[in-house]
C-alpha cells in the first residue's frame, strides 16, 4: 500500500509499504479519509516527544472494516467507521495512565491506504456526515468535547472565550458551545477568521496582536466564565484578567511556551480553576459521537488534498493557512 512516510526530520516521503496485518484484537480498515493535526507537524519538525523514524504519522481517519483478526466479531466486516485515536487510556476517568498512547506515533498512523488498529477503537460512522468530515471528527471532537464537559463543566449561561480560532479543536469547541446554548467569543490575528467563526455562530471576537485588546475586549463583552486556551505564553496573565470570579481557564497546548510569570494572587483571590486537559476516554468520545449525532453536527473542513499532494497538506498547516481541518485522501 502507499503511506505518508517520515523518514527523518523533515523527510517527507509517499511511500510503498507492506498491507498492515489484523492480530488478535484488532482489525484493518481501508481508509477512505483521513485529517491532519499539529501533532503531525510537530513530528515532522522533530518537535515532539518520543520520535522514531521511519513512521506514518496521522491520528485521525475513517474508512471500511476489510479484516478481521482473532476474537473480533465479524460483523465489523464492511462496516463504515471511524478510528478513535485515544490509546490504552486505562480505567479512570480523571486521567489517562502511564501506557496511553495517541495514534499516529509511536503506532503507525492514519495518512495510509489502510490501517490495523483495536477493535475497541472503533466506532460507527456518523450517518450524516461525509467521509471527509468524519475524517476530521476524531482527535479535535474527542478533545475539544473532553475540555469543555468534563473538565470546565460548561453550562448553557456560560460566557466562553476561545483563543486562537481557525484550528481544528477551537473551531470544534465553538460547535459545541453554540450546540450547548452558551454564548461564544474567539480571538485570532486574521480579520478574515474571526468574520467566519461569527458565522458559525461566534457572538465577537478579537485581534490579540492589537494594543490593549483584553481590555478593550473585557469592557465590550467580558468577563468570561470559561477560557479556552491552547497557547499560554506571554499573553497568558491576560487571559486571567479576562476570567469571571469563580471561572474556569482550561489548557489543551503549549504553543508558546510557559509564561514568565503567574498572576497567582489573582488566581487564588478570584477563585480560579486552572484545568488541563489532554484526549479523552472511551467514554468522552462516546459521548461526543451521541453529542454529535444528536445535533448533526459537522467539522469544518479547511482543504482536501489527495495522498500524492500531502506535502502539500503539511505546508499549510505550517503557515497556519487553514480554517478548519486539513483532511487527506487515499
Amino acid at each position: 500500500m502507499h503511506a505518508v512516510q517520515l523518514a527523518a526530520v523533515n523527510e517527507l516521503t509517499i511511500a510503498s509499504v507492506p498491507d498492515p496485518q489484523a492480530v488478535s484484537g484488532e482489525v484493518v480498515v481501508r481508509l477512505r479519509a483521513a485529517a491532519l493535526n499539529h501533532r503531525d507537524v510537530w513530528i515532522k519538525l522533530g518537535q515532539y516527544a518520543g520520535l522514531k523514524f521511519p513512521c506514518i504519522p496521522g491520528s485521525d481517519g475513517a474508512g471500511i472494516v476489510e479484516s478481521v483478526g482473532a476474537g473480533v466479531d465479524s460483523t465489523w466486516l464492511g462496516r463504515e467507521v471511524i478510528i478513535n485515536p485515544s490509546l490504552d487510556w486505562g480505567g479512570r476517568e480523571s486521567a489517562q495512565s502511564e501506557g496511553f498512547s495517541i495514534l499516529g506515533l509511536p503506532r503507525e498512523g492514519t495518512l495510509a491506504e489502510k490501517i490495523a488498529v483495536p477493535a475497541a477503537n472503533l466506532a460507527p460512522k456518523p450517518a450524516h456526515l461525509t467521509w471527509e468530515e468524519a475524517a476530521a471528527l476524531p482527535l479535535a471532537g474527542l478533545t475539544s468535547h473532553r475540555l469543555l464537559f468534563a473538565r470546565a463543566r460548561l453550562r448553557p449561561d456560560d460566557r466562553v472565550l476561545i483563543t486562537g480560532i481557525g484550528g481544528g479543536v477551537a473551531l470544534f469547541a465553538l460547535q459545541l458551545i453554540v450546540a450547548q446554548g452558551a454564548e461564544a467569543f474567539v480571538t485570532s490575528s486574521s480579520a478574515e477568521k474571526i468574520s467566519r467563526a461569527v458565522a458559525l455562530g461566534a457572538a465577537g471576537g478579537a485581534d490579540y496582536k492589537e494594543a490593549g485588546w483584553a481590555t478593550t475586549l473585557a469592557k465590550a463583552h467580558g468577563p468570561f466564565d470559561v477560557i479556552v486556551d491552547s497557547a499560554g505564553g506571554e499573553g497568558f496573565n491576560d487571559l486571567i484578567d479576562l476570567t469571571a470570579p469563580g471561572g474556569r481557564i482550561v489548557l489543551f497546548g503549549a504553543t508558546r511556551g510557559n509564561p514568565s510569570g503567574v498572576a497567582l494572587r489573582k488566581i487564588f483571590w478570584r477563585q480560579l480553576s486552572l484545568l488541563g486537559s489532554t484526549m479523552g476516554s472511551p467514554c468522552d468520545f462516546a459521548g461526543m459521537l451521541e453529542f454529535v449525532s444528536r445535533h448533526r453536527l459537522k467539522p469544518v473542513v479547511s482543504e482536501v488534498f489527495p495522498l500524492a499532494r500531502a506535502a502539500e497538506a503539511f505546508a499549510l498547516m505550517e503557515r497556519g493557512g487553514q480554517f478548519g481541518k486539513i483532511v487527506v485522501t487515499p
